[in-house]
């Protein structure tokens, strides 16, 4: 069994030392792969949570679309889309605590429709959920269920006071004891200190996670987020880093926030250890073009094969 890390000395290294060190694991654990994937924001707004950072909930005056669930034949555009586009897995994410009444057996038959006409593997991300539910999800072709920590147990309170920490990681075990891979991973830059990024890092890793998307805050005008400072690039540099040390056969994935926050270093990201991204858009914002991220990744394994 692979000995953990040494966090202590992996935090007392230079920024350049550490990177050189993620580049290596990635490339020796998980080769030269980089992974695409997309969303669709199946259904938007009105949502009872009150995460600090989402512009779907209830409690914020934000401009976030509000739509109910969208219908079979618009989702499936957009998964034919996201195979056109060069995505491997395609994921179905709706506002909410937990998919429930009508909604989840039209989403059953959505899921179905998908594997059946697409051919492209479905992901979802539906919220809080019990065994029964996602059973039900991966009968119908579901193959990794999507579920954040988004920050570590000790910061979770800061960011939402009407789930818990705890019901996260329920959710987690619960998809994981009827046979889905889970994607789960956080937000970057939301306040927490370098400590609460490496604490949920910890965690992913105790759980067994095998899909990690990492996101950088993007503040939200009408949230609480909404003020808060950038990380600077050098720290977000080294979390990745230090993700892919302590996580060495995850997949780690880039998501919303990456353009923004990192700009011209993007591309250091994936000198850091990421090896994977999401790409044609996020929840409520745009991302670059999928044709500019699909060149980006070529580029990318290039450099790393050199």
């Amino acid at each position: 069994m692979t000995q953990p890390p040494d966090i202590t000395k992996l935090q007392g290294l230079p920024l350049a030392e550490l990177m050189h060190q993620a580049l290596a694991t990635k490339l020796a654990r998980r080769g030269t792969s980089f992974s695409l994937c997309s969303i669709i924001n199946a259904k938007s707004g009105k949502c009872s949570e009150d995460c600090h950072f989402c512009a779907q909930s209830a409690h914020y005056q934000t401009e976030a679309p509000v739509y109910p669930l969208l219908d079979t034949a618009q989702i499936l555009a957009a998964a034919h889309e996201a195979k056109k586009n060069g995505a491997s897995r395609f994921s179905l994410v709706t506002s909410g605590r937990g998919l429930a009444g009508a909604d989840l057996p039209q989403v059953l038959e959505i899921i179905r429709a998908i594997r059946a006409e697409v051919g492209i593997k479905v992901c979802a991300s539906l919220g809080i959920l019990g065994e029964d539910e996602l059973g039900r999800l991966k009968e119908a072709g579901v193959s990794r269920y999507h579920h954040n920590l988004e920050s570590s147990r000790e910061f979770f309170p800061r960011v939402c006071a009407t789930h818990s920490f705890a019901d996260r990681v329920a959710t987690i075990k619960a998809a994981q004891n009827v046979g889905l891979s889970v994607c789960s991973g956080g937000i970057f830059g939301l306040g927490e200190s370098e400590a609460d990024r490496l604490s949920m890092a910890l965690s992913l890793a105790e759980y067994g996670i095998d899909s990690v998307p990492i996101n950088i805050l993007i503040p939200l005008p009408g949230t609480p987020c909404a003020d808060l400072a950038p990380l600077p690039i050098t720290e977000i540099l080294r979390s990745i880093a230090l993700y892919r040390l302590i996580l060495p056969q995850a997949a780690i994935r880039l998501a919303a926030g990456r353009e923004s926050a990192l700009g011209d270093f993007l591309s250091s990201a994936f000198m850091a250890g990421a090896d994977g991204m999401m790409i044609g858009g996020y929840l409520t914002q745009r991302g670059r073009s999928p044709e500019a991220d699909l060149q980006f990744a070529e580029d990318i394994k290039e450099l790393w094969s050199i």
